[in-house]
């Protein structure tokens, strides 16, 4: 048994107001994407009373939809995004959410127990676009390990 899990964030620009028909499909679609993440393999948590108010502040934009969740391992999370029903909803981002300049996933490791906050994935994202993936905070192109964490000295 490890003593870290994964923690992401992804952030999405919605096209309109979360009452808007244009979003309906992406509202009717979040229960059924919830339980596929709830019962894969490798998931322990997941944001879910999102507190707006917050979010907002901290992202100083009130159009983002956040996600925060933690796995047990990369490939875990890997297999939800991409070898699950998740891969439906997913590839039809295009239809509620416009195409960011910015890198808007990032992952990097916590303890175990540890619930990510807003501000934790601010600053990660933030990093990542700066520096690019590193093992302090990457994407899917790189597989770094909680060691490599440990041992990163942030630039």
């Amino acid at each position: 048994m490890t003593n870290y899990h994964l923690a992401q964030v992804n952030i999405a620009k919605r096209l309109a107001p979360m009452d808007d028909p244009i979003m309906k499909d992406f509202i009717d679609n979040l229960d059924k994407i919830n339980a596929i993440a709830d019962k894969a393999e490798g998931f322990i948590w997941r944001l879910k009373d999102e507190d707006k108010d917050e979010a907002a502040i901290v992202f100083q934009d009130d159009t983002f939809i956040i996600n925060m969740s933690v796995w047990e391992t990369l490939e875990t999370l890997f297999n939800y995004t991409y070898k699950s029903g998740h891969i439906d909803v997913f590839k039809r981002k295009k239809e509620w959410f416009s195409k960011m300049k910015m890198i808007h996933m990032a992952f990097w490791y916590v303890p175990v127990g540890y619930e990510p906050t807003f501000q934790d994935a601010k600053d990660r994202l933030d990093y990542l676009n700066k520096h690019g993936d590193t093992p302090y905070a990457f994407s899917f192109k790189s597989k770094f390990t909680f060691k490599d964490a440990l041992n990163y000295k942030q630039l």
